[in-house]
């Protein structure tokens, strides 16, 4: 492998990532770029492995051209001693761990807030105290709802970016009511935020803040009974992809309204990259990671997605492809929403140099071909045998 540089030009060496969270979404990509690109170690924790076993064992018995330079561990961070071992083993460490599907944010408020507060702070402290560098995966729920929501619908300043572009170093988290468990995920991300970054300064921990916008890709979530819990329900793409490759309409909460920008999975990792090989310019930084050229209502989106998943399976659309539904019906007591999710990319721009590539409808055919080449034959054999039962 040709020997990498960071980009003020000095030799990167080769890491040893403890990556936390590896066997997920991000995870699985984030480790596939590091075996693919790099000469990187990477020691994965996780409670599963599915979404990684191609990177541990190939089911065609080739040897990998990796080798050894991935690991899994199997163990919950929550119980296991194991922990702080394996972190002193690494010259980083990445916390990708944390529940983070809006449905279970209002029905388990109480182990959002354990996954996203609680079971962080040994990593953090362990990473503190044993000299680690810590890359730690926040979410752009902590902005909460713009201060131009808070405007009637019609005040001009609802126009003005200052009201609604959201900055890591400006804008004010604002969060509902208590009694709106669904900001207890934002909440809790936004603490863990805090107490990083105060570790950085009374204690000296090097660290970088990830704070993602809607990163969408193959192997994202679940599919309701294929390859998650019957009864789940996940993100607004694996749910929207779910109802396409079963025919049904595709539910829009509270109309569709909300406002949202979508980035390609792939692009993303790029930016992750380039911040763990470049830790002189990303260390003490909370980075935006998303994509403004990229925004469309739900409702919009779920359209996009119809026409789409239509050109990818060759199927032709439901007559009424969408049907509205309260919060209330389909999230349950105690849901909130933001009105809009769009990142400034000032900070990441300067420091890193990183801006995303992918259209919403390259990053859409990309997904949603996966998604019908993976699951569209399970479905289809599940649906029979419900009706022949």
């Amino acid at each position: 492998m040709v020997s990498r540089i960071d980009l003020d030009g000095n030799p990167i060496k080769p890491l040893t990532i403890c990556m936390i969270g590896a066997g997920g979404f991000i995870g699985s990509h984030l480790c596939e770029k590091l075996m693919n690109d790099t000469p990187h170690r990477v020691l994965g924790l996780d409670v599963y492995s599915d979404k990684i076993n191609h990177l541990l064992q190939p089911g065609d018995g080739t040897v990998l051209p990796w080798g050894d330079r991935i690991q899994f561990h199997k163990l919950n961070i929550k119980h296991d001693s194991r922990l702080e071992g394996l972190i002193k083993m690494s010259d980083l460490v990445i916390n990708l761990a944390a529940i983070c599907t809006p449905a279970d944010y209002n029905t388990r408020p109480l182990d959002t807030i354990y996954s996203n507060f609680i079971d962080a702070l040994p990593v953090v402290k362990y990473c503190s105290e044993n000299g680690k560098r810590l890359i730690h995966f926040s979410t752009c729920e902590v902005y909460g709802k713009t201060i131009g929501s808070f405007l009637p619908k019609d005040h001009p300043l609802r126009q003005d970016p200052s009201y609604y572009i959201l900055k890591e170093d400006a804008s004010p988290c604002i969060f509902g009511s208590i009694e709106k468990q669904r900001w207890s995920y934002a909440c809790a991300k936004q603490l863990i935020e805090r107490l990083i970054y105060a570790e950085g300064a009374e204690n000296g921990l090097e660290f970088t803040i990830v704070r993602p916008f809607n990163w969408i890709g193959p192997r994202m979530d679940f599919i309701p009974g294929i390859d998650g819990p019957s009864e789940g329900v996940p993100r607004v793409l694996a749910c929207f992809s779910n109802a396409l490759l079963r025919r049904q309409q595709l539910k829009l909460v509270d109309g569709g309204e909300s406002q949202r920008t979508f980035i390609y999975i792939k692009d993303a990792i790029e930016a992750v990259l380039l911040m763990i090989e470049n830790p002189a310019r990303a260390n003490g930084h909370i980075f935006n990671v998303g994509n403004p050229n990229n925004e469309v209502t739900v409702r919009q989106l779920a359209e996009m997605m119809t026409e789409v998943y239509s050109k990818v399976s060759e199927e032709p659309p439901l007559d009424v492809p969408t049907v509205d539904v309260s919060s209330k019906e389909f999230y349950g007591m105690g849901y909130d929403d933001s009105d809009k999710r769009i990142p400034d990319m000032t900070i990441i721009n300067k420091q890193l140099g990183w801006n995303p590539k992918t259209s919403l409808w390259d990053l859409l055919e990309s997904t949603l071909t996966y998604q019908h080449r993976t699951y569209g034959e399970a479905i289809k054999k599940t649906m029979s045998e419900a009706i022949a039962s």
